[in-house]
C-alpha cells in the first residue's frame, strides 16, 4: 500500500503466464513512479541503502524519482529529508502531490462527505468490529480511537496524526479517509463502505487498509498529471507496484512492473515483472533497464 500499507502475501515469483522481461533496452525514461510498502521498502519496512546513490545518478540524468504512497506527505518527506531535491512525492494514493515543498495536485473531500464515512465507521465499531478511522488533511491526520494497539498502524504511515475527540470537525483540508480493521479488510469493513463507491474512489489499499477518496483521486491520475507538468508521456515512464491500489499508476507507464511478491490481479496488468521488494528488485531493475 500501498495506504502504504504492506500486504506480505506468498503470491508466486515468476507466475507461469509472463515471459521474462526484455532486454534492457536503456530507454529514454524521464520519470520514475514506485509505490513503497511491498514495492520499493525492504522486508524489514526500510528504504534499501543502495536507493541514495543510484537517487544522485538520477539526479545527474535528469530522471525525477517519484515515491507513490498511501502514506501522507509529511511521512514521505520524513522518509527522503536531504535526498529529496527535485523529487516529486505522490502521496495519500494520489490525492495530494508534492514538489520541493510546494503543492503540485491535490484532490480534496468535501467535509460532509468525509464525516458521513467517520460516521459509517463508528457504526461498524458499536457493532463489534475491531476498526478504526483516520481522516487524512493536508496538514496533518486525524483519529478519534488512541489505544495503543490502533495507534501503532497509524504511526507506520502517518507521522503527523492527532487525537481529537471528534473526526468530522477537523480543520484542515481533507485528501483520504483511511479505514483500519485488526481483520481482514476485504471481509469486514470493505463490504459495509462499497455503498459509498457511488459517490468515492474506495480502495482496498493493503489487507488491513481500505482507502476513500475524492473520484478523481487516484496514483495513476496523479502520475497523467504529472506527466503533463514535465511535458512527457507513459513510453518515458517507468512505474513499480505491488497491489490493487498501483493499478492505475502501473496503467500511465508503458515500463510498468510488478513485483515478484504482487497480488495476482497487479502482476496480470503489469507488462513486465520486477524481482521481489525483499530482493531491492526497484533498484536492481531500474539500474538494468538504465544501464547505470
Amino acid at each position: 500500500m500501498s495506504t502504504g500499507h504492506t500486504a506480505h502475501l506468498p503470491y508466486p515469483s515468476h507466475p507461469p503466464h509472463l515471459p521474462n522481461p526484455p532486454a534492457p533496452a536503456h530507454p529514454d525514461i524521464r520519470l520514475i513512479v514506485t509505490d513503497m510498502d511491498g514495492t520499493l521498502l525492504d522486508a524489514d519496512g526500510r528504504i534499501p541503502r543502495g536507493l541514495w546513490p543510484l537517487l544522485d545518478e538520477l539526479r545527474r540524468r535528469d530522471v525525477v524519482f517519484s515515491p507513490a504512497s498511501g502514506r501522507q506527505y509529511a511521512t514521505l518527506a520524513h522518509l527522503f529529508a536531504g535526498a529529496d531535491d527535485g523529487m516529486v512525492h505522490i502521496a495519500e494514493n494520489g490525492a495530494f502531490v508534492v514538489r520541493d515543498g510546494r503543492e503540485l495536485s491535490s484532490d480534496v473531500l468535501d467535509p460532509a462527505v468525509s464525516a458521513r464515512v467517520v460516521e459509517s465507521v463508528r457504526d461498524l465499531v458499536d457493532g463489534g468490529v475491531d476498526a478504526g478511522v483516520v481522516v487524512c488533511g493536508k496538514r496533518s491526520a486525524y483519529t478519534e480511537r488512541g489505544d495503543r494497539a490502533f495507534l501503532t498502524e497509524v504511526d507506520k504511515y502517518y507521522r503527523a496524526h492527532r487525537l481529537v475527540d471528534d473526526a468530522t470537525a477537523v480543520d484542515d483540508e481533507i485528501v483520504k479517509v483511511a479505514v483500519f480493521t485488526f481483520g481482514p479488510a476485504e471481509r469486514t469493513t470493505a463490504p459495509a463502505l462499497a455503498a459509498f463507491a457511488d459517490t468515492l474512489r474506495v480502495v482496498v489499499s493493503s489487507e488491513h487498509w481500505i482507502d476513500l477518496m475524492n473520484p478523481a483521486a487516484d496514483k495513476g491520475a496523479a502520475v497523467r498529471r504529472l506527466q503533463r507538468h514535465l511535458g512527457i508521456g507513459p513510453a518515458q515512464t517507468m512505474a513499480f507496484g505491488d497491489y490493487l491500489n498501483d493499478l492505475g499508476m502501473l496503467d500511465a507507464a508503458d515500463w510498468s512492473y510488478a513485483m515478484a511478491n504482487a497480488h495476482p490481479d497487479v502482476i496480470r496488468r503489469a507488462r513486465h515483472l520486477a524481482p521481489a521488494h525483499s530482493d531491492d528488485g526497484v533498484i536492481r531493475t531500474i539500474r538494468t533497464v538504465l544501464g547505470i
